[in-house]
């Protein structure tokens, strides 16, 4: 609401006065970026929520089992990755408002300061990764993790059959990342240096989480494209959601490889120095 309100900036293509910096492309970029991660964490979370009720509810054991061990797997990356976006959220809430963001008026830095602490309690974030990497997948070499990136290719698949150009759009992005996932578990059931798979374990729950988020926005988009040949559709809406997820596709999951190659060579650098160097100048 701020940004449609706060005039500042004349329009980079029609100048002429001041306008909503709603209409400015930065920040319209924030807004996007604030939108489509909130809309992913939200839909990780519901789906989690549902194979919890399954774990316990289902009356088939194997359909039970098969839902806890995805509980399992998750619930790491819906804390972690979860809490530490809603931080990136909060604050570029803070940025979007500018220097009204930064006092107490207008509520946005209030946000910020407790979003910080969702990083800390009920497990740090480095807790939730180590657990993730440690009990999740190294210990069962990888078994679950495979499973679910199994149904992420199925949806792979599914992404290329579609007519619509903008969710077509999703699965060169969402490919790649589910490739960097299959790359971090095949590294960490591998590895014998432990020391090695731990320095990648925040960087990994960062990936899962954002390849997780990538994999419910495009099946979002994909439901959405359906929608939109029913009588009666609700056309803004729904190719709203289909831009939010392509959006997704473009700017976050596209920081899946990079994520990759952090998690499989950077742990290097995390052990080169001597604790005494961190003192130094």
């Amino acid at each position: 609401a701020y940004a449609k309100e706060r005039v500042q900036g004349r329009d980079l293509v029609e100048g002429g006065g001041a306008v909503p910096i709603i209409r400015h492309p930065d920040v319209r970029r924030m807004l996007m970026l604030m939108k489509s991660q909130t809309e992913a964490m939200r839909a990780l979370a519901y789906v989690v929520a549902s194979a919890m009720d399954a774990s316990q509810r289902n009356p088939s054991e194997e359909v039970r089992q098969t839902n806890q061990a995805f509980v399992d797997l998750m619930i790491p990356v819906v804390k972690g990755w979860s809490t530490e976006t809603g931080i990136e959220v909060a604050s570029l809430g803070v940025q979007v408002h500018g220097g009204m963001g930064f006092v107490e008026e207008t509520g946005a830095a209030q946000y910020l300061r407790d979003a910080r602490i969702t990083t800390i309690y009920e497990g740090t974030t480095g807790i939730q990764a180590a657990d993730l990497v440690g009990r999740k997948i190294m210990r069962e070499g990888g078994q679950t993790a495979r499973a679910v990136l199994s149904l992420w290719k199925e949806l792979e698949a599914e992404l290329g059959r579609s007519q619509n150009k903008d969710v077509q759009a999703i699965r060169p992005a969402f490919s790649a990342g589910v490739q960097a996932a299959a790359d971090c578990v095949g590294f960490f059931v591998s590895e014998k240096n432990p020391k090695a798979t731990f320095a990648g374990a925040v960087p990994f729950l960062k990936l899962l989480g954002i390849v997780a988020g990538g994999w419910q926005m495009a099946r979002a988009a994909l439901v959405c494209e359906r929608k939109l040949k029913e009588p009666g559709a609700d056309k803004p809406f729904l190719e709203a959601k289909i831009a939010t997820a392509r959006f997704y596709a473009d700017h976050v999951l596209v920081q899946a490889p990079a994520l990759r190659n952090t998690v499989v060579s950077g742990a290097a650098g995390v052990l080169a120095l001597s604790e005494d160097q961190f003192l130094a100048a």
